[in-house]
């Protein structure tokens, strides 16, 4: 019978909702539960396409010994970390700050006033390799709360008070300058990998948002190391398993260090990153592999991750049917030789193993290999590569899909708009910029309440129930900036304007200017989440900085511009030390050194040749963080077009920063150079 799970939203809690475990959501209800039966609660965190959340699920909730110990001696909670960031966020610091790592699946246990006093992730169902079982675990807790009780409640209101002396203030100090911006380059230089590109060891990550400072301190400074660290790094995790040769987009992480087996998994917010980073590689350089990736990612996320309401799915899971009813992690997506002759024959299948670095031992597990791309293009012909491929990827559509968690999440929408808009004005795809204004307008439409307020998810067309945290406003900011600049519809400056003030009016201390990750009229928690460090995406704070400093280059706006100044002061603290966590910050940084620029392109019409030339070139420019309006003269849609005549009776493109304006232009190429200067 479908426990309390069953009438959520959420795809990864209606994983659970068969479960024997009375599971019940996030809510006071289940804290009152506890505390009339006065037994702890057992919260466990995860999200859909996490492989050992199955793992656990399988082992653990859906045996009935388990459930029926669970259902005696706690009161369970389950939570989808995407759904709610915040209860993640929150107690992911204190498993962090108790263990030294963290990780999902986590399996917190809370007394009724939820404060935490026992930690872990995931819990095999035997005892292994110094692990304790789950059981072992649930009875050992049980024993505690039962006997020990003032030692658990002791332990549980030290851990909320250390946890609320750690919050952040880093508001009143000042906006990073070149010492620290050089700093941060020069540790990133030191973890770079210059044999496989990335940073670090195994596993290695996408590191999206370094590569965004990498381009935009290249653009600003001429560091040619900067760009040679961006480029190289892009080169290998193209050629990588991490990336699927196939279909194209990225999977989460690489296992190892290079960029070979990845964690299978494709989430919407890696790809709507790596899209941006490699449609701006090409931007500065030229390259033909990154206008290639950009592109194949680009039509990966509308083909695959595009809902029928016109939004972007979250993510496609790690396992799917290995064909003999077993769900098995990668399984859609590694290749046997024999699997290849199967289906090219004998001679295009030797073609595609020396393509693809498909091996007799196999780069992955059983002798199946994760395909890359090893050697250069060149060595092969190029048709019967394109041949080859196309055919690998209509028989791998015949073999079992993952699956998908089909919730809208405002963040990571934000993050595929500015991505599809802008890829599809560099490469004159208008196709990718009509699903960006899609999904904005589902965005507005579904997930925008009339005081402009956010909802974090939605699905099949139906607003879920939790407010929208600061990434979602920042973030969806961005994306509605990046559609103004591309589509020359002030609306959308507009949309981005009443987000960035909520950001101002509830989500920033008034006194430090420090932000934090939940408004001020939030659901409290036993602390209020405050992460200023980008992990998988940009952290809300260094993303809601980037889109305050966007809207004041558009608006003149001086308390966004103040706003964005305070909350990088975080980036000149953390910058020189931890460069790699907080790369969108650093980012931003490099856009305030540059002004950022302020474009306004006037024209007869949006249709005009000359119009549309010198828009072109203005998107295409590589000043960090440039603003872009475009529109006919005295247009109201932006205020950038204010005073602003054609000139000589011709379109013409007005450059200003910092307070100070260059002559308006009506060449191309003389406002390619002042883009580039």
């Amino acid at each position: 019978m479908p426990n309390r799970l069953a009438h959520e939203t959420s795809p990864y809690l209606l994983q659970h909702a068969d479960n024997p475990v009375d599971w019940w959501p996030w809510s006071e209800e289940a804290f009152d539960e506890a505390r009339k039966r006065n037994v702890p609660v057992l919260l466990s965190i995860g999200y859909s396409s996490c492989h050992w959340c199955h793992v656990m699920a399988h082992e653990s909730f859906e045996d009935q010994e388990t459930a029926e110990y669970l259902n005696a001696h706690y009161v369970s909670v389950k939570v989808d970390r995407e759904e709610r960031p915040d209860v993640d966020a929150v107690y992911m610091e204190a498993v962090q700050a108790a263990t030294g790592q963290g990780g999902w699946p986590m399996t917190v246990f809370l007394t009724p006033d939820a404060e935490p006093f026992y930690f872990g992730t995931y819990f095999p169902p035997a005892p292994r390799q110094g692990m304790p079982s789950f059981r072992q675990v649930l009875q050992g807790v049980h024993q505690a709360w039962d006997e020990r009780r003032d030692e658990v409640t002791e332990v549980a209101g030290k851990i909320v008070r250390d946890l609320a002396g750690r919050e952040i203030s880093y508001g009143d100090a000042q906006t990073p300058g070149e010492e620290e911006l050089a700093q941060a380059l020069l540790g990133l230089t030191r973890e770079y990998d210059p044999q496989r590109g990335g940073f670090g060891g195994a596993p290695k990550f996408p590191p999206s948002m370094v590569l965004e400072f990498l381009l935009r301190h290249h653009a600003r400074t001429g560091a040619e190391g900067a760009l040679q660290m961006a480029s190289d790094t892009c080169e290998r995790m193209a050629r990588g398993g991490i990336y699927d040769q196939l279909g194209g987009g990225f999977a989460r992480y690489s296992v190892d260090r290079d960029w070979v087996v990845p964690h299978f998994e494709k989430m919407l917010y890696d790809n709507a990153l790596l899209c941006r980073v490699y449609a701006h590689l090409w931007r500065a350089t030229g390259s033909e592999l990154a206008r290639r990736v950009a592109l194949e990612t680009a039509d990966f996320m509308v083909r695959e991750l595009r809902t029928n309401e016109g939004g972007f799915a979250s993510a496609l899971d790690a396992d799917s049917d290995d064909g003999t009813g077993k769900h098995v992690e990668g399984a859609y997506y590694v290749w046997t030789p024999e699997q290849l002759r199967e289906v090219l024959g004998e001679q295009d299948a030797d073609l595609a193993a020396q393509v693809f670095g498909v091996t007799e031992e196999g780069t992955f597990e059983e002798g199946a290999s994760v395909l890359q791309r090893p050697v250069r293009d060149a060595v092969f012909d190029a048709e019967k590569v394109a041949s080859v491929r196309e055919r690998l990827l209509a028989a791998r559509s015949e073999r079992p899909a993952p699956g998908r968690d089909d919730k809208v999440v405002a963040a990571w929408n934000g993050l595929a708009i500015a991505a599809l808009a802008e890829t599809g004005a560099y490469f004159d795809r208008p196709d990718l910029v009509e699903a960006a204004v899609a999904a904005a307008d589902l965005l507005v439409r579904l997930h925008l309440d009339e005081q402009a307020r956010l909802t974090r998810t939605s699905k099949d067309g139906h607003a879920g129930a939790n407010a929208g945290v600061l990434e979602d406003y920042a973030d969806v900011a961005e994306g509605f900036l990046a559609l103004a600049s591309v589509t020359g519809e002030g609306v959308w400056l507009e949309f981005a304007g009443f987000l960035v003030d909520h950001i101002l009016a509830r989500f920033t201390d008034p006194e430090s200017g420090s932000l934090y990750d939940t408004a001020a009229d939030a659901e409290r928690l036993i602390r209020r989440p405050q992460d200023p460090t980008d992990n998988a995406a940009p952290s809300g704070w260094s993303a809601a900085a980037g889109a305050l400093l966007g809207y004041a280059a558009h608006t003149g706006s001086e308390p966004h511009r103040t706003a964005a100044e305070k909350a990088l002061g975080v980036v000149k603290a953390l910058g020189p030390r931890v460069p790699r966590f907080i790369g969108w910050g650093l980012a931003v940084a490099e856009a305030v050194l540059d002004g950022p620029r302020e474009v306004a392109v006037v024209g007869p019409s949006l249709g005009d040749e000359g119009t549309r030339s010198l828009h072109r070139t203005a998107l295409l420019g590589t000043a960090p963080g440039a603003v872009v309006a475009v529109g006919v003269p005295e247009s109201e849609e932006f205020p950038l077009l204010s005073g602003r005549p054609l000139v000589g009776g011709e379109p013409a493109a007005y450059v200003c920063r910092n307070f100070t304006c260059d002559a308006p232009t009506t060449e191309v190429e003389r406002l390619r150079a002042v883009l580039s200067d």
